[in-house]
């Protein structure tokens, strides 16, 4: 073997749910070789690394099935604001004088170094310049689908409208066969930024290129009501009339969908990518995921960009997520700690498009593996790991992390990134950024 992590409590997240004490793995060209009960004693194990879990428990890399990876760098910039006000006013704005080359490169350094020390090797994210994204992408380590952002106003590297599009499938081309980490992809801001001649066009490109095509869908009620105004469908209604509905398309929120929504989500086979604490923060609504899950949809689970969450630990995600349905449904039984765990490591993968190479530990899939500290007060005793992993479970608890068999972080530490440089970069452009 390549690599041996040993003396671990297995949480697999494979089909059974297996959980296998006093477990191995052994990692062979970045690929998971096997996965079993051995104990402390591995010498018997030609391998050239051994990592000692001391214990703790080793699971699946964290999935964030929706992130906009530079917007780090507005963290905190206008809070307690409506959607509408917070994009129109302060984040649009933000963008166009702020969002450089230069700065969409810290603001996704920034945000994949904090994803990397909380547990997440997989992120899913759409943004503008996102060329200078999928480099600090590649450079951090980190395993991502990365999207460039398609919207019909002048944006950040796409001054002309026109050419929107083409800028997009032009990112597409130029990394699918760039980084063995990162899958490119094409992100259509919303139905009511982009036209339908746009989303048409996008979706095309996006299925003539093979890739994933990500569109933000019925986050408002106001945009719902605004939908029913202007085309007499509801956003999802519109968008299946426009043919951008099917297993390639990823709708984020999905908040403000009824029955025949989640009817048409279901037939097409769309994949949701759910955003609980940007959802609540903004008061956008509380996505009826329970019933999404019972008509069979995928459901993954993301945590948006920082300047609508505002961190990106997907552990608190877990957490707030199996709350949340919770208490809306007045219902403890909803929402299980099994159910989170794997909307945010294999339902993930499957939402994004990844699920046949990560989001489980089994034989064949890409080492994507972390190790959870558990030698902690707040996770002491442990009687069912997955509800610590649900509920207890903090993303600073992730000791080690390894993306395809490559350890990225040890012992607390990133091991390509400096933290200090980063933070100082990121806070140096913060500096620059007055509130509105």
């Amino acid at each position: 073997m390549d690599t041996v992590i040993h003396n671990a409590l297995i949480v697999t997240v494979n089909q059974d749910f297996d959980i296998i004490q006093n477990g191995v793995i052994g990692i062979r060209n970045g690929l998971i070789e096997w996965v079993r009960t051995g104990g402390k004693d591995v010498t018997s194990i030609p391998a050239s690394e051994y990592i000692d879990a001391g214990g703790g428990i080793v699971m699946p890399g964290l999935v964030n099935a929706h992130t906009h990876l530079p917007m780090s760098l507005f963290r905190g910039l206008a809070d307690d604001l409506p959607l509408a006000e917070w994009l129109n006013d302060h984040i649009f704005p933000a963008e166009a004088r702020h969002i450089t080359q230069e700065t969409a490169r810290t603001g996704a350094l920034l945000s994949c170094l904090e994803m990397l020390l909380s547990g997440t090797t997989t992120c899913c994210d759409g943004y503008f310049y996102e060329d200078a994204v999928a480099e600090a992408i590649a450079f951090s380590g980190i395993r991502a689908v990365a999207a460039q952002g398609v919207i019909d106003f002048p944006a950040p590297g796409v001054p002309d409208p026109t050419r929107n599009v083409a800028a997009a499938v032009a990112f597409v081309e130029k990394w699918r066969q760039r980084s063995s980490l990162i899958t490119p992809s094409i992100f259509c801001h919303s139905p009511y930024t982009c036209s339908s001649e746009t989303l048409q066009k996008a979706k095309q490109a996006a299925d003539r290129l093979g890739v994933l095509f990500q569109i933000h869908v019925a986050e408002t009620e106001f945009e719902r009501n605004q939908s029913l105004t202007a085309t007499g469908l509801t956003p999802v209604g519109y968008l299946d009339s426009l043919g951008a509905l099917d297993e390639n398309t990823l709708a984020v929120h999905a908040v403000w969908v009824d029955e025949a929504d989640m009817e048409i989500l279901a037939r097409r086979n769309v994949n949701i990518a759910h955003t609980p604490e940007s959802n609540m923060k903004l008061a956008a609504g509380v996505a009826p995921v329970p019933r999404m899950l019972e008509k069979g949809l995928t459901v993954g689970l993301g945590t948006d960009g920082c300047a609508s969450n505002n961190n990106l630990d997907l552990f608190g995600e877990m957490d707030m997520a199996a709350k949340l349905h919770k208490v809306t449904a007045r219902n403890p039984t909803v929402m299980s700690a099994r159910t989170v765990v794997r909307m945010a490591t294999i339902m993930g993968a499957q939402a994004i498009g990844l699920g046949d190479s990560i989001g489980s530990l089994e034989p064949g899939k890409q080492a994507d593996i972390i190790i959870i500290n558990t030698r902690q007060s707040h996770l002491t005793p442990m009687y069912h790991p997955e509800s610590h992993l649900a509920y207890a479970v903090r993303g600073a608890d992730a000791r080690d992390v390894l993306v395809a068999g490559r350890v990225v972080v040890r012992d607390r530490r990133p091991v390509a990134m400096g933290m200090d440089d980063v933070r100082d970069r990121a806070a140096a452009i913060g500096a620059r950024i007055q509130p509105l």
